[in-house]
């Protein structure tokens, strides 16, 4: 019995071609995504479910889906998508994540032109018969510094356009290497640097807990007066209310945004202000950049569905199917690994470096490399996945080597991680133990036995007695109950880890307390998906 796809958003009829000429059953209803009740009442029938963003694929719409395998997003975006329901029902979630990345470049750039010619306002002003000229006077591109925040993929081709404009390009990316900023000739700064020299300022990170707000009244002040700002990556990623201030002062001369903290935006305190120009979210909104989503999409789910191949999932190994039940546990270990190390290092990554050991180097190392380095990766970019994250890593520089021996130890099989960067290297090591957990069984070379948890709490300090007391006592004092507690010293007297799974996040509070003591060198809240 053939597969079959409910396609409830607009896609290309090019796309529902695809299914039909691979044998599937699709059903297009493009306009189902906005009826959630008949929607609820019908996915039980389908194998798959094509989406863009109008469709949302709640938890209650995934628990209706008996028969559903996969969901393929056409675009990057999964915000409506509840991507831990379908992990827990075995339904992959797959995207497109790179087929939009040209259209919002070059949506980037046309807004910095518009904004810098005041193109909107002196079209609205000529088409109501005025002729003003003299009122409109822009600027010129050429010769101007344009400050990227973010030079990953979208970034990077702004990069590339902005030096077809003859504009000198300046770049703040904590994970942008000096070699790969060579090699796409920009100067790296630091972020307040750029801030105090750019004359134009585009943005292209994902919003995080990093980057919200990259742009708050604090670091608006600090801007180059007369600066003229474009957002065309995420919401949130600026103060509105105080860029508005700035604008209406005269600090920054413009602005040109396509996103915003709230949308639909219906209301912005950057709306109607003359020398502002506003877009309706349309980055992405390009009939090639639609087409292409749409036929990737329809590519991958057809290849899934019919062979079991998976491209582009974000909750799922690259991996064939025979070979999805068997790396489940060590894709997850090494996923931790690089998660863990990602978490522990904020300077530029220079190189990553993974062992294989005995039984581990026997399996798909591509799969598992990828996993690593996705892990690795999520701290700069949530929506990395395992086949997008090679490909991030050699954008921004990142040289990746795999190492595999037989077994020289005493598990039948590990992986270490190491990171190298400009001040420092960094391991970590784990196993996979006979009940299909991920252990963590050394970090910075001394050895511990840890169950990873979804929160945890890593601290180090010199050996000395006093130490476990003092982190027990704190976390009691802040309603944190501890887990699971390993320790480990390299010898005695000298450098000591400890790591904790504990029930919830570790407070700020207690992450203060513990730093107050003087007692320990670092102190670090983690987290894990487990």
């Amino acid at each position: 019995m053939a597969p079959k796809v409910l396609i409830s958003d607009k896609l290309s009829p090019a796309a529902v071609q695809i299914f039909k000429d691979r044998g599937i059953d699709v059903d297009f209803q493009p306009d189902l995504g906005k009826d959630k009740d008949k929607l609820l009442d019908i996915i039980g029938q389908y194998d798959g479910l094509a989406i863009r963003s109008a469709t949302k694929a709640t938890e209650k719409i995934i628990a209706a889906a008996e028969n559903l395998k996969v969901i393929g997003r056409a675009g990057i975006g999964v915000d409506n998508v509840d991507i831990p329901a379908a992990s827990k029902k075995g339904i992959i979630v797959m995207n497109t994540p790179f087929g939009n990345s040209i259209t919002t470049a070059e949506h980037a750039i046309s807004m910095m032109m518009a904004v810098a010619r005041q193109i909107p306002e002196a079209n609205a002003s000529t088409h109501a018969g005025k002729w003003e000229k003299s009122r409109f006077m822009g600027v010129e591109l050429t010769g101007k510094t344009l400050g990227i925040i973010g030079a990953g993929n979208i970034g990077s081709i702004v990069i590339d356009r902005a030096q077809g404009l003859r504009m000198k390009v300046v770049a703040y990316d904590p994970f942008l290497s000096e070699e790969r900023a060579v090699e796409i000739g920009v100067e790296k700064l630091e972020l307040d640097e750029l801030l105090a020299r750019a004359d134009f300022i585009t943005m292209h990170v994902p919003l995080t807990e990093q980057t919200k707000n990259i742009l708050s009244a604090e670091n608006i002040a600090k801007l180059k007066k007369g600066v003229r700002i474009v957002n065309c990556a995420r919401g949130g990623l600026v103060d509105e209310a105080a860029l508005a201030d700035a604008l209406k002062s005269g600090h920054v001369a413009g602005a040109a945004f396509d996103v915003f903290a709230v949308e639909p935006a219906t209301d912005s305190p950057l709306f109607n202000l003359p020398n502002v120009v506003v877009t309706p979210h349309l980055g992405a909104a390009t009939t090639e950049a639609q087409e292409n989503v749409a036929l990737q999409v329809a590519e991958q789910m057809s290849d899934y569905l019919l062979t079991g191949a998976v491209q582009n999932a974000l909750n799922m190994p690259s991996v064939t199917a025979e070979e999805a039940k068997v790396m489940g546990p060590w894709i997850k270990l090494t996923e931790h690994l690089g998660n863990f190390i990602g978490q522990m290092t904020d300077e530029p990554i220079k190189a990553i470096n993974i062992l294989f050991d005995g039984e581990a180097s026997e399996l798909n190392l591509k799969a598992l490399s990828a996993a690593t380095i996705a892990g690795i990766m999520t701290k700069a970019n949530p929506d990395t996945n395992m086949v997008s994250a090679p490909v991030i890593a050699k954008e921004r520089g990142i040289k990746v080597s795999t190492t595999k021996q037989d077994q020289s130890g005493a598990f039948e099989g590990y992986v270490k991680v190491t990171v190298v960067t400009e001040k420092r290297e960094r391991s970590v090591a784990g196993t996979v133990f006979s009940d299909g957990k991920p252990r963590f069984i050394q970090i910075k070379g001394i050895n511990i036995d840890a169950e990873v948890g979804a929160h945890m709490l890593y601290t180090t300090n010199k050996d000395r007695p006093g130490i476990i007391g003092t982190l027990g006592s704190i976390m009691g004092q802040n309603n944190v109950n501890i887990a699971n507690f390993t320790l480990g010293r390299s010898e005695a007297n000298g450098e000591a880890i400890a790591l904790l799974y504990v029930d919830e996040p570790v407070p700020a509070e207690a992450i203060e307390a513990l730093g107050a003591t003087g007692q320990f060198q670092q102190v670090k809240p983690l987290s894990f998906s487990v």
